[in-house]
């Protein structure tokens, strides 16, 4: 089941809410590739985290 806004892995409640919503969208497409779920994650929060460095909207430099 895809994740929403509503409904994400519990790893992704510390992130801020446009992180949360990036992290989710990047762990959908790796799962719809075949990807393992915990994998999945966990490379979606670091893609995430990176990318909102990246765009000056990362709150905890």
């Amino acid at each position: 089941m895809p994740w929403s806004e509503d409904y994400y892995p519990r790893s992704m409640n510390h992130l801020p809410d446009h992180v949360r919503r990036k992290a989710i969208d990047i762990a959908n497409a790796l799962l719809a590739e075949g990807m393992e779920e915990g994998t999945a994650i966990r490379i979606a929060i670091a893609k995430a985290k990176t990318w909102a460095q990246q765009h000056h909207q990362w709150p905890y430099e």
